[in-house]
């Protein structure tokens, strides 16, 4: 899979070379680069900014680099790359989300600061590509980046031969729409609390079940609204 981000921040992103998705890059499963908006400006103040149309507080960002910075990404006509723009008024990033963007092939971030980016930007490119405005909640980040984090962990992780036991993506929470079970390791007591003594009994059909009451008690208590 290739990654591409575009922000005035790129080495937000150099934590991607940690962990289980920079083991991936140095095999080649991912293919990801951070891009420096600020290249494809050309005044001495590397301007990404203006006030906006209509007034109003803050500023927006200008569609001129934005522009620029995608055609050097996916050219200048049809694409079969997807633009990501993360964003509080998108649709809420799921795991089901997660799994559309893991089978792709190019991803394409596109990581606005202030009040947003020029409209026209998600306008243009929808005639040319498949657009995703997303959102990881009701509430408001300084910058795309930690969304476009969090979601390229998401589902990088899911693309095979990320996580070296890919049965242990299956029993996660939201993968059949409910939370996850609690999980316990060893010693069987610690500090007074003790594991569920049926995990302990080798019988894994009542562990199954054990687990699947679990998960309903879990989601009806935290999130009810997935058990609709």
């Amino acid at each position: 899979m290739r990654i591409d981000i575009l922000t005035i921040f790129p080495s937000f992103f150099e934590v991607l070379d940690l962990s289980l998705v920079g083991k991936a890059r140095q095999s080649g499963l991912l293919e990801i680069t951070a891009h420096d908006l600020r290249d494809f400006t050309h005044d001495r103040h590397r301007t990404v900014d203006d006030t906006p149309y209509g007034g109003g507080a803050g500023m927006v960002m200008k569609p001129e680099p934005w522009g620029e910075a995608i055609d050097s990404i996916v050219g200048t006509g049809p694409s079969s790359a997807t633009l990501v723009v993360p964003s509080p008024a998108g649709e809420l990033f799921s795991q089901p989300i997660a799994r559309e963007l893991a089978a792709a092939e190019h991803l394409v971030f596109a990581c606005g600061r202030y009040e947003g980016i020029d409209q026209r930007v998600v306008d243009h490119y929808a005639e040319r590509m498949p657009v995703r405005l997303l959102s990881l909640g009701d509430y408001v980040l300084n910058g795309g980046e930690v969304a476009a984090m969090a979601m390229i962990e998401a589902s990088a992780r899911l693309v095979p031969g990320v996580i070296g036991n890919p049965e242990s993506l299956v029993e996660e929470s939201h993968e059949d729409g409910l939370l996850e079970y609690p999980i316990y390791t060893k010693p069987a007591s610690w500090r007074g609390l003790e594991v569920p003594p049926v995990l302990l009994s080798g019988h894994h059909g009542e562990i199954a079940a054990w687990r699947r009451a679990q998960q309903l008690e879990r989601t009806r208590a935290v999130r009810p609204e997935l058990l609709d």
